[in-house]
């Protein structure tokens, strides 16, 4: 949401135009607009029950901050129109007093359902899920079931599926609309429900729930407890916005933001507060790698011509290990690589390297022969460039598992510690080679 006071009036919004559109799109349209005129339309939209709807496709720290200016009794009639999966995220971003207060007076049943989907882990299935799910008893009719789904249809989460339980609620099978439309009024749902289903632990990972969506291409799974107590339902819509969440916030780790989330327009001291301690902890990586090249400083002024090609040997190294990383953290993201494979994946990259280092050594090679007519340097800088490649690529593949077998974020600390460990493997065998070598330059 724009932090920004227009300098001219804006325009009006016709609330009445706004309200035909999706949720999503109204939800765009206010995270654009400056805090007090998306208030205002906020509470506009209040007054024709949709503002629940619009702040549930909003971002939850965005929809929060409105939220939390709104009348008390505002904020008690839009919690409870909202999803409960929707009411969670932002209940979430609340300071816990007004939390409190707000579910002190809801609904009692309300109240009690979101307190208890406030237990599980956000990164979980449990954190994912809605409660709304359609279950029926499985001695029920097709006739009694389609009754079912359409009394239950204006609350269900997702009416694409419909699960068949036991008298003690545990789920035993699932039925498509399909099955349903084509069965007999008179058949017990027992009889037609699939039972190789797949369904989601309560505390499955996040990612993992992500990979499973991949993997069978539904649009909802069931979530379960370690009984198969049916408990909600993960729909398509929220493992998308999941990997949304999660493919930003490695993006940002990897550029040096370790929060996961910073606002192109939020106060610049609330960047720079999320910037600069990951930079100052840089420093300290970078000065690892200035005292590497210290040790050799004596050869440095003797042959000049060392200080140009040092940066080009550590810098390649750097950028093949970033390649090779981001493919082992999109790997583990995706679930395509386990630790089991890691062996696997260093034979692939060990090659990788071999090859790339290779060619790229031998480039460097001929350019350094050509530019100071000196065979031997030229061969040292291939040999150094060609080791420092197949290096880095294990490296680079190598250190996002470790992190993960460790419990750390790979896209956090990877980048900046690889890229440390890369340069210094390059200057020791560049310089180091050249030291030694160092009458015939």
């Amino acid at each position: 949401m724009s932090k920004e006071t227009p300098e001219s009036e804006p325009p009006p919004v016709n609330v009445s135009e706004l309200i035909k559109q999706h949720p999503a799109e109204v939800a765009e349209i206010i995270s654009a607009m400056n805090e007090e005129e998306a208030l205002e339309v906020i509470q506009r939209l209040f007054l024709q029950h949709k503002a629940a709807d619009a702040l549930g496709e909003m971002d939850p720290e965005d929809a929060a901050e409105l939220y939390a200016e709104l009348p008390a009794e505002q904020r008690y009639k839009i919690l409870e129109r909202m999803a409960p999966d929707d009411a969670v995220d932002l209940l979430e971003e609340l300071p816990k007093s007004m939390v409190k207060d707000i579910l002190s007076r809801i609904d009692r049943e309300d109240s009690e359902e979101l307190t208890e989907l406030m237990t599980y882990d956000p990164e979980t299935a449990g954190g994912l899920m809605s409660p709304e799910v359609v279950s029926v008893k499985a001695q029920c009719t097709v006739a009694e079931t389609i009754e079912i789904l359409r009394r239950e249809a204006e609350e269900a989460e997702t009416l694409y599926y419909a699960y068949v339980v036991d008298d003690d609620e545990g789920l035993i099978g699932v039925l498509a609309l399909r099955d349903l439309v084509l069965a007999k009024p008179n058949e017990r749902v027992r009889n037609i429900a699939r039972r190789e289903l797949v369904s989601l632990p309560v505390d499955m990972d996040a990612e993992e729930v992500a990979n499973v969506f991949d993997k069978y291409n539904y649009l909802a799974l069931p979530v379960v407890d370690k009984n198969n107590y049916l408990l909600g339902i993960v729909t398509v819509d929220d493992v998308i916005d999941q990997i949304r969440e999660e493919n930003t916030e490695d993006f940002l780790r990897m550029g040096g933001i370790p929060s996961g989330e910073e606002h192109p327009l939020e106060p610049p001291l609330g960047s720079v507060k999320k910037r600069l301690p990951w930079m100052i902890a840089n420093i300290f990586f970078n000065l690892v790698a200035v005292i590497g090249v210290a040790v050799f400083e004596e050869s440095i002024a003797t042959v000049a011509f060392l200080a140009v090609l040092m940066p080009i040997v550590s810098d390649m190294g750097g950028n093949v290990a970033m390649q090779a990383m981001s493919v082992a953290i999109r790997g583990m993201a995706t679930g395509q690589v386990l630790w089991e494979q890691i062996l696997q994946v260093l034979r692939k990259e060990f090659v990788v390297g071999l090859i790339n280092g290779a060619v790229l050594g031998l480039q460097l090679s001929l350019i350094t022969y050509f530019w100071r007519g000196n065979i031997y340097l030229g061969i040292i800088a291939m040999v150094s460039l060609w080791l420092n490649t197949i290096l880095a690529t294990m490296i680079g593949s190598l250190f996002p598992f470790l992190m993960k077998k460790c419990g750390l974020d790979p896209a956090m600390m990877s980048g900046s510690i690889v890229t440390t460990i890369t340069d210094l493997c390059g200057f020791f065998l560049f310089l180091g080679m050249a030291s030694a070598f160092l009458e015939h330059l």
